[in-house]
C-alpha cells in the first residue's frame, strides 16, 4: 500500500461459516478488507447507494460480521476519511519538510502549485475516494461525514494560505487579504476539479491542463 492509495486485496474475505482450514484473517485485517472492498465498490461509475447488504455481499460475509468490526456503516466512511487525511496530509508535511531539507526556501506560490497537484493525483489514483471527499458518497450518510470533509478542505485551505502569506513574489500593501483569496480561490478550484471527476464517472481527468491552470491562478 503506498501514500496515495488503497490496494486491493488479493483474497477475498473469508465467507462465514467457511471450513476451518482455511486462514482465518490476522487481528485488523478483515476491518482493513471491508474498507478496500467499499472503496471499490464507490469505484464503480453511477453506483447508487450502498448498503451493508450488498458490502456484506461482495465479501461474502454476513452483515453481523461486518458489524463486528464496525457499529456502523457510518463509522466505514469513517475508516475511509480516516485514510484520506492521513495520506494527504502526511504527504504534505512531506513537501514542507523537504523544503526545510533543502536548506533553500521554496516560493510560498511553487509550494502551493505541489500541495495542489499532489491532492489531484491523489483523487485520480483513488477514485472511491474521490466521491468520498466530494460528498457524493455521503449524500444519504450521517451529516458529520459532510462535515469532516468540509473541515478536511478548510484545513487544505489554511494550508494553501500559510504557503501563499510568505509567498512574497510580488510587493503587496494587503499580503494577509491576498494569501486568503489566493487559497480560497485555489481551494475551489480544486474542489471543482474532483467533482467533475466524479460525476463524469471518472472520464474526466483532474489533472487535465494542471499546470497551465495553477499557473494562471498562482
Amino acid at each position: 500500500m503506498t501514500d496515495a492509495e488503497i490496494s486491493m486485496p488479493a483474497n477475498p474475505v473469508a465467507a462465514e461459516g467457511a471450513s476451518p482450514s482455511r486462514k482465518r484473517p490476522k487481528p485488523g485485517e478483515r476491518r482493513v478488507q471491508i474498507l478496500q472492498a467499499l472503496a471499490m465498490m464507490l469505484e464503480q461509475p453511477g453506483a447508487e447507494r450502498i448498503t451493508t447488504a450488498a458490502l456484506a455481499a461482495r465479501l461474502e460475509v454476513s452483515e453481523a460480521a461486518l458489524y463486528r468490526h464496525f457499529a456502523s456503516k457510518a463509522q466505514m466512511f469513517e475508516g475511509l476519511i480516516e485514510f484520506i487525511e492521513q495520506s494527504v496530509f502526511s504527504l504534505v508535511n512531506q513537501i514542507q519538510e523537504r523544503e526545510a531539507a533543502n536548506g533553500q526556501p521554496e516560493s510560498g506560490s511553487r509550494q502551493a502549485a505541489r500541495i495542489a497537484a499532489m491532492l489531484v493525483q491523489f483523487a485520480e489514483k483513488n477514485p472511491g475516494m474521490t466521491r468520498v471527499m466530494v460528498g457524493d458518497a455521503l449524500v444519504f450518510e450521517n451529516d458529520r461525514l459532510q462535515q469532516r470533509m468540509n473541515q478536511f478542505f478548510d484545513k487544505i485551505e489554511a494550508t494553501l494560505r500559510q504557503c501563499l502569506r510568505g509567498a512574497g513574489e510580488q510587493p503587496s500593501a494587503t499580503p494577509t487579504v491576498d494569501a486568503q483569496v489566493r487559497a480560497s480561490m485555489l481551494t475551489a478550484f480544486l474542489v471543482g476539479r474532483l467533482q467533475r471527476f466524479a460525476r463524469s464517472g471518472f472520464r474526466r481527468s483532474p489533472s487535465e491542463h494542471l499546470e497551465a491552470s495553477l499557473a494562471c491562478m498562482l
